[in-house]
Order: C-alpha cells, then structure tokens, then sequence
C-alpha cells in the first residue's frame, strides 16, 4: 500500500516536472538565439564589406594615377570623404532652410523701404552687397570653413562644440546652454513659419483663388495636414527622407538659379554689388528707410548656417563641403536676379500701388509661377525637416552632458549620426502646432522669427573663439571673435524690433527649454554630490551574512539592479542599502548591471565580476547603437552561461514563470529614484532644481521601458537623497514637570532578584 502511494506521487511528480518544462508553450517570452547577429543584421555588414572593399579597391587602383589620383584617395581615406548618395542624402537634409530664403528675404526688403518705388540703384546694390558679404562671412567662412573643421566625433553643433572645451572654464557652460536652448526654440517655430509661407504661395495661383477666398481657414488646415504627415516621417529615419528630399533640394535650387540667370540677362551691372562698400555706404545712408533694421532682414539670408553645423554628424562633412558651393552660386545668382529685376520695375506704374510685392514670384512669368509655388511647398517641408533633424542631434548631445533626462534614441538608418527621439519628436510637434494655433499665418509668425537664432549664433561665435585661444591661434581668435560678434550683434539689435510683434513668443520659449537644462544640470550634480560607492571589503561581509542568514525569507531568487555606473571594482551604495532597506532583500544572488551603447551597429557582448564569490555579481552589457535594449532575454543568457561555468549555482524554479525559463529562478528588477529630505542643507535654488529635475523625470518616463523591463513588473524604489544633512534640534517633553527617570533593565532585573530572595529568607506563616 504505501509502495504503491509512493508510486503515485513519483508519477504525480513527473507529470508536474514534465508540465513545468512545457511552460514555453503557453508564452512568448523573448529569448536569445544561437547566433549574436540577425540574418538582416549579417546581410548588411556584407553589404558595408563589399562596398569598402570596393572603394579600397578604386583607392589602391587611383594612386597609380599621378599626383590628383593620390589626392582623391587621400580624400576619400580621411573625414572629408564623400558620395554621390551621401551628398544627395545632404542637400535634403542641410540646405532646406537657407533655400526658402529668396522666398522673402528681397519682399521684406521692399516693406522695410517702402515699396518698389523706393528702391534706387543705391538701396539694391547695397541689400545685395549686404546679402552677399553676410552669406559669405556667416556660412561660408565661420560654419563651413572654420566650424566644421571643429567636431566632436563627428558630431557638430553648439552642445559638441561645448564638449570640447568644457574644461577651460566653467563659464562657458552659460552661453553652451543659451545657445542650444534658442537652436531648439528656433526648431518649433521654422515648421511653422517655413510651411505657412510656402502654402500660402498657393493663394498667387489664380486658379485656386476662388477656393482660398471662400475657405479663410484652408491655409492654416493644409500646413496642419504637412505639419502632421512630416513628423510621421521622422521615425523612418532621416536617410530614406534626405534622398527623396534631395533630389527635390537640387531641382529647387537649379531651378532658383535658372530664374536668376534670366533675369539677371538684363542687368549683369548688379555685380557691383560684390564690392563691400556698397552694403557699408547703405546701411549708414540718410536714404535707407528702414535703419539698422535693414540687418533683420539680411539675416533671413543666412537662417539655416547653425543647422547647416548640427547636422554634420547626419550626412559627413565631405558631403558637405562638396555640395556648398553649388548651393551658394545658386543663391547668389536668384537674389541678384532679383535685385536686377527690382531695378527695371522701379518705375513700373504697374507695381507703383502694390502693398506687398514679392519679386521671387513676379520675376516669372505666369506660367513658370505655378512651378514656383509648387517647389516653394516642398522646400517649405525640407527647410522644416533641417531643423527638425538638428533638434534630435542637440538633443541627444545635451543628454550626453546630463542636461537632458536620458530620453528613449532610436536609429532607423545605417550611420550612427542619423537618430530619432520619439518624446522630442512629439513635443516639437505638439509645440509647432500651437505656434500655427496662437499666431494663425506667416506673417504673424515671421515676427517671432530669427531671433532665438542669432542668440545661438552669437553664442556659438564666444565658444569657437575660445576653442581657436587654447589652440595657440590667439590672434585668430581675438580677429574672429571681434569680427563675427560685431556683426552678429547687429542682427541681433536689428531682430529685437520684432520682440513686441512676437519676438517675446521667441524669448519665451528659449528660457523655458533654459530652464529645464539648467535644472536639470544643477540637479544632477547634487546627486552626484551625494553618491558613494563601496569596496569589495566593505560590502562583502554583511552581503555574505544576509546570504546565509536562513531564518529570511527569500525575496527573490535574482535581484537585479540596473545602475548607470559602469566600473567593475565597486557597488553603488544605493544598491547596498536598497537590499537592506526595511526588510532585507535575500536572494540567491544580486545582481547590478550597467548598459553601454557603443558606436558600432550591431555590437552584443558582456564582461562580469563575481568579487571572488557566487551570489554578487556586477555585469557590463555593451550593444551596439542599432540594438534594442532586450535586458530580460540577454541576463537569463548570462545567467545560463554563469551556471553552466559553475560560476553561478545551479537554479531551478519550482513553479511556472511567465519567462518560460525553469532553469533560472525568479527575477525581480529594481530601479532607484532618489528623493531630497526636508533636513538636507541645500539653497533654495538646490531644491528648486531637484524638484524640477524629478517633475521632469516624471514627465519624460521612466528608463524602465528603455530597459523593456515593463512587463515584467520592476520595483521602484525611492531613497532619500541626504546633502549635507542638518541636525534638527531636540524634542522637549511638556506633560510633566519633573519626570522620574525610568530605570534601565539591568537594574530593573536586579531589584526583582532581591525581591525574591528576601521573600525566600522570610518565615513561612
């Protein structure tokens, strides 16, 4: 009888053991494979082999040509290298915004001189020169010729630029952030003034101004449409977008110097506007109507230069310098175009009364006019995209140097530079649609306009100045510095006459981007202030003791900790103290792991330190930029290859797990937020920073769905953050007024002993 109910308890368990090993059958959960490269993954390096076999193969091959064969494999061997895809790729994502430009530049000119009828041979000569000098000094030598020769592992912009002299002052930190807080403030608003005004070239067209004029509001729902649909492009990735973007970039641009050549058939005089003392002579002339004004709308000339810069990492800065040139002439050639046609109709009575005139449109003929609206539309959307693109490369910038909260970065494309941010792309979204909400039209719009852009300008000119002083170039630096700030600051007075027609829209947004850097800044290095870490000898004993202690009960049999510090040799005092905290965490091993992204693609490897024992272990895990964070299915992966080494004690889990796995025992993640105390000694500004820091954590999410740890229920923690605590005064005891002191325990113990024994010697009743 009992042989036979031992039986059935042997056949009971093996039914249970062999329905436990089945649990893959009833879940999904994500697992390793064999390989540590997908099938696409594989294909692709093939691709990239096959083609830098290819292309060393015409370098060995070009050095046999003479002197300019070994230039050009000399080029195409260093960073300016290039390609005829790459430089398609830049001209759809760099040049968007600098080539809307002509759209408006010479219309405002006309306004601020008060009409066509106004504009003598000295007032045109002089916009031109002073167009032509301003393109020339801004983008053409401070960005493409000295900035761009400034990169931070390729990566350009105000915030890599920052990176590399950050050492030499901890000033500069004040005009890194002002700058990159006006770039990204300029971002909303270019969608919004770029797309508007490209639309509403739409109303020229005399076939739909019956439409336009019934429907007022038809305007502002087409750019809302474009609007939508653009940010819905950006998760494919800004290499698909810039080759379809820049095939149109060169037909408008073509097409831009085309219409100027025509024009300028019939005045090749305007050339002498390249003389600089044209500009000069006009802008201090009794008979320029608008002042110093007259340099606000020079600037709309060269609106683009800082985007030009941060978009470097995007598409190489080869590409770049290859197809500048291009870009200038066409440029060049469509504003004296126009300048040449602005001289011909000065006296057309036809255009005596017009109240706004623009002479892009009215130097063509009507036929050629529906071309031009319909290529302004589209460079309207790639000037947006520009900026676009440059406010996910800052961004991601500003999160390396801890002024951002580390948002979610995927990378759509095959280079490391082209990323996108989900959380950045709403938010420039939502805002570029309020800006089209609070100021309805271009023109309302164009107010607020350029102004955050010349505070970056000027800001990026202070940093480049002291990046060219420690380089030993002193002369250089004082030269440049003087120059380009004197003409920065003039664009800068001249934009500020906008600030009450919308400027303070501009102004606004800058300080509260400012805001959330600084605090976020100020933050973090309290934090950091507070954190300590732990040697081995000092945390070993008690993790050792807690790890045989049986009378705890196990909280789980993994315990793992994700922690952003990357060194081996030490444990985070935040993790030591969590596992103590209230009730002490046992489990069969802890566990705290960094993530590290590296800057090749498809990188997966992982380094440990077990300290000398079998139950601690801190683990790197490295992946390349193009790999998702799948932190679940590598640790059971690391865990299975430590059990399998001996270095790990074999684990077995008793009951199902919805990781499908019974050779590893339960998991439980856990995170770490930190909290100020009300008795730290910290300055209201500290708190206020650390208040806003944690508002915005809360805002931006939580790391745990980078770590893809969301389904697997993690545990937050939120431990005090002590800065320099404060000792609060002690506690006075009200409810009587002279208390008896209580007596200790030992003395307590010994007035009950001789009780009893005084009862013991006394004689019985």
């Amino acid at each position: 009888m009992a042989e036979s109910t031992h039986n059935n308890k042997s056949r009971a368990t093996t039914r249970e053991d062999e329905a436990l090993l089945r649990a893959d059958t009833f879940t999904n959960a994500p697992k390793v494979s064999r390989r540590t490269l997908t099938r696409e993954e594989r294909e692709e390096l093939a691709k990239q082999q096959e083609a830098e076999d290819k292309e060393a193969a015409r370098l060995a091959k070009s050095h046999t040509r003479g002197p300019l064969g070994r230039w050009w494999a000399r080029l195409q061997s260093g960073p300016d290298r290039f390609s005829w895809g790459m430089a398609i790729v830049a001209l759809g994502v760099v040049y968007g915004d600098i080539g809307t430009s002509p759209l408006y530049t010479a219309q405002t000119f006309l306004s601020g001189q008060g009409g066509i009828a106004n504009a003598d041979r000295e007032a045109v000569l002089g916009m031109l020169s002073l167009v032509f000098w301003s393109i020339t000094l801004i983008t053409t030598v401070k960005y493409v010729l000295i900035a761009m020769r400034i990169d931070n592992n390729g990566e350009g912009g105000i915030f890599a630029l920052y990176s590399l002299i950050r050492r030499r002052g901890a000033w500069l930190v004040i005009p890194a952030m002002l700058g990159g807080a006006a770039f990204l403030a300029d971002s909303v608003l270019t969608p919004a003034v770029s797309i508007s005004s490209a639309v509403e070239g739409l109303e020229t067209i005399p076939l739909f101004e019956p439409l336009f004029e019934e429907n007022t509001s038809l305007t502002l729902m087409i750019t809302v449409v474009i609007i939508l649909l653009l940010f819905s492009m950006q998760s494919r990735g800004t290499e698909r977008i810039g080759k379809v973007f820049g095939s149109v970039v060169l037909v408008w641009f073509s097409f831009l110097a085309i219409v100027g050549l025509v024009n300028l058939s019939n005045d090749w005089s305007v050339f002498e506007a390249l003389n600089p003392v044209y500009g000069v002579k006009f802008l201090f002339s009794p008979h320029n109507a608008a002042g110093i004004a007259l340099m606000g709308t020079v600037f709309l000339s060269t609106t683009g230069a800082e985007a030009l810069y941060s978009d470097m990492g995007h598409v190489g800065r080869g590409n770049i310098y290859f197809t500048w040139p291009f870009i200038k002439v066409a440029l060049v050639l469509c504003y004296f175009g126009q300048g040449a046609w602005i001289l011909k109709n000065q006296n057309n009575p036809a255009f005596a009364d017009a109240q706004t005139l623009n002479p892009f449109f009215q130097m063509m003929s009507p036929n050629v006019r529906y071309l031009a609206v319909v290529l302004s539309v589209a460079a309207g959307v790639i000037a947006s995209q520009a900026l676009i693109t440059g406010a996910f490369t800052m961004v991601s910038e500003a999160t390396r140097l801890n002024w951002m909260p580390h948002l979610q970065v995927r990378y759509p494309a095959r280079t490391r530079g082209q990323l996108y941010i989900p959380v950045v792309n709403i938010v420039l979204c939502v805002a570029t649609l309020a800006v089209l909400a609070i100021f309805k039209d271009s023109e309302h719009i164009s107010a607020a306009y350029g102004l955050a852009l010349t505070i970056t300008m000027i800001t990026t000119t202070v940093l480049l100045g002291v990046y060219l002083w420690y380089q030993g170039k002193r002369v250089w630096a004082v030269v440049f510095t003087v120059v380009f700030l004197a003409i920065q600051m003039l664009f800068f007075v001249a934009s500020m006459a906008k600030f009450l027609h919308g400027g303070w829209f501009t102004i606004l947004l800058t300080l509260a981007i400012l805001f959330i850097m600084y605090t976020w800044n100020e933050g973090t290095k309290l934090e950091r202030a507070q954190r300590r870490h732990m040697q081995p000898k000092d945390f070993l004993p008690a993790l050792d003791k807690l790890h045989g202690d049986f009378r705890v009960p196990y909280f789980a049999d993994n315990i793992v900790y994700l922690t952003s510090d990357c060194e081996m040799k030490r444990l985070d005092t935040d993790i030591f103290f969590s596992i103590f905290a209230d009730h002490p965490k046992r489990a069969r091993a802890w566990w705290a792991v960094s993530v590290e992204t590296s800057d090749e693609p498809f990188t997966r490897e992982y380094s440990v330190e077990d300290f000398g024992t079998n139950y601690v272990f801190r683990v790197r895990i490295r992946l390349g930029f193009k790999v998702s964070q799948s932190i679940p299915a590598y640790l059971h992966q690391i865990m299975h290859d430590l059990s399998k080494t001996g270095e790990l004690p074999k684990q077995k889990s008793v009951y199902p797990k919805v990781d499908a796995d019974p050779g590893i025992g339960t998991i439980r993640y856990v995170l770490i937020h930190k909290a100020l105390m009300p008795e730290s000694k910290v300055s209201q500004r500290g708190a206020l920073s650390l208040s806003a820091k944690y508002a915005i954590r809360h805002v931006a999410g939580s790391p745990v769905k980078w770590f893809g740890l969301a389904p697997y229920n993690p545990l937050v923690e939120v431990q005090p953050l002590f800065v320099s605590t404060r000792r609060p005064p002690r506690l006075k005891r009200t409810d009587v007024a002279h208390p008896a002191p209580v007596p200790s325990v030992d003395k307590v113990s010994e007035a009950a002993a001789a009780a009893a024994k005084g009862g013991a010697d006394k004689p019985a009743a």
